[in-house]
């Protein structure tokens, strides 16, 4: 992470003693969303309880410049800062000290499995995006480490019910934060899959089913992460250098499906915090996908081609706010399979909460990963609009067309799988050069079977002029002959 401010005279933010907390979480990702959220909710509930929880961080990914967190032994500053729900200022900063220490998988691949075999650990939490859920056949149990996040994690269960002979009390509780439908049974099934790759003992399995509980999660917070522009006054007020300070929104809501003894083990009462244990986590992530993670991926490719670099930029943006607005009311809330008076006030919510005027959330940031989340967050919405309604949701169209436009890379640096940057790489050359209509282009991408699941193009109309095809090959021929602002004022 590389900032003006690194010239500052503060000394970088440290402990003035070791840490005395029990390790009991073990966290893969230490990304802003997690700081920002998970780690400040064990923090405060280790003020508020004997929770006593001490978190150790998995760093999934390699190839990264950034230091680990033990540079500040574990140590950051979150500044919550927004509108709180009367509508008035808040401005909070919190020293989260949870954190005990974060590990490079790439290059501590041992001292990781060490960690199974610590008992105190209860709690595995992830975040490793939509995509991060998936397997592959390729992964061995021998690699160090394995490429895909289930195949590292069934590594990790896999040493620890060694280390403890298959004992009960070895069982953990896993929490996965991806927004993804299940998440809880999802990542269990794909870690079963590695386990039967491997040839594991059955015991492992009974082991999985028996004593490890993957719980489905809803989390839901604006975190838009580390304010370089800022950073200087802030270090000032805080007296400290913070490599890893974060930003985040007032608003915190965690729903986990699971029974009542979960909040017992977690220390929950009293706490106050809007953690909510629930029979049913369904209509709370239908709710939040759609509106907020669906209107944030919808805004993202439109804002971003109409030269816009933050959200809240965005908003005061009196044309992209509009196209913003139709579509969640619209397009995105009619299509929800929940009451309209249930999604109309959370949508309200959702616009008061993108419009914070204290954090500078930018699109490219949101954009890491956009099929992924296009697939999960939108794409549903689309296909059910169209089966309600019999026509295409025009702006749900347009936001398809110009993740689309977004892929040629001209707009900002693209990150996401590398399969998928390189479909674009090589299908964006043949459109310019006249090889592919813009037909040819709309149908390949929508039968690209890896991010949609199945061949959206054959299901929905094939080459018919009123297909999914030929509606998203029209929206891709307008954004490139008359511009996005020119598309959107039409619509």
């Amino acid at each position: 992470m590389t900032a003006s401010h690194t010239t500052s005279p503060l000394a970088p933010l440290r402990r003035e003693s070791p840490s005395t907390l029990t390790p009991r979480v073990l966290q893969f990702g230490s990304g802003n969303f997690l700081r920002g959220f998970a780690d400040w909710m064990i923090d405060l509930l280790n003020e508020r309880s004997d929770l006593d929880a001490g978190v150790v961080i998995v760093r999934p990914t390699g190839r990264s410049e950034r230091p680990l967190m033990d540079a500040q032994d574990g140590l950051f500053t979150t500044l919550v800062r927004g509108l709180g729900a009367d509508g008035q200022p808040v401005r909070e900063f919190r020293r989260v000290s949870c954190v005990l220490t974060e590990l490079d998988l790439h290059r501590q691949f041992d001292a990781y499995l060490d960690t199974a075999r610590v008992p105190t650990i209860r709690f595995v939490v992830s975040n490793t995006t939509e995509a991060g859920i998936a397997v592959n056949d390729s992964d061995r149990a021998d690699d160090r480490p394995p490429s895909s996040f289930p195949a590292k994690l069934t590594r990790w269960l896999h040493e620890r019910f060694i280390a403890f002979d298959g004992a009960a009390a070895s069982g953990v509780v896993v929490l996965p934060c991806e927004l993804i439908d299940d998440n809880g049974p999802a990542l269990l099934a794909a870690v079963r899959h590695f386990a039967a790759l491997w040839q594991l003992a059955p015991a492992f399995d009974d082991w999985l089913l028996t004593h490890c509980a993957f719980h489905s999660t809803l989390v839901d917070r604006i975190v838009p992460g580390y304010p370089a522009e800022e950073m200087d006054a802030i270090e000032c007020e805080i007296g400290a250098r913070d490599q890893f300070l974060v930003t985040a929104e007032p608003y915190s809501f965690w729903a986990i499906q699971a029974p009542a003894s979960l909040g017992e083990e977690l220390k929950l009462a009293g706490a106050d915090l809007n953690l909510r244990l629930v029979d049913d986590i369904k209509p709370f992530k239908q709710r939040k996908v759609g509106i907020l993670n669906g209107g944030h991926t919808t805004l993202v490719p439109v804002a971003l081609l109409a030269g816009i670099e933050s959200v809240g930029e965005a908003l005061r943006d009196e044309a992209v706010r509009g196209f913003l607005v139709a579509a969640l009311h619209e397009e995105i809330i009619p299509a929800l399979p929940l009451p309209r008076e249930e999604l109309e006030p959370f949508a309200a919510e959702v616009m008061r909460r993108f419009g914070n005027p204290f954090i500078h959330h930018r699109l490219a940031s949101i954009a890491l990963n956009s099929w992924s989340k296009f697939a999960a967050r939108v794409m549903p919405q689309l296909l059910r609009y169209r089966a309600l309604r019999g026509e295409w949701p025009q702006r749900l169209v347009l936001a398809l067309a110009a993740t689309m436009h977004l892929y040629r890379g001209a707009h900002m640096t693209l990150s996401d799988d590398p399969a998928t940057l390189d479909w674009f790489r090589q299908a964006w050359p043949r459109r310019d050069s006249g090889t592919w209509t813009w037909n040819d282009f709309a149908a390949a991408w929508l039968a690209h079977r890896p991010v949609w699941g199945e061949d959206l193009h054959a299901a929905h109309g094939g080459d018919d002029k009123d297909g999914l095809t030929a509606t998203l090959a029209a929206a891709l021929a307008a954004i490139d002959e008359h511009g996005i602002r020119a598309v959107i004022s039409k619509i």
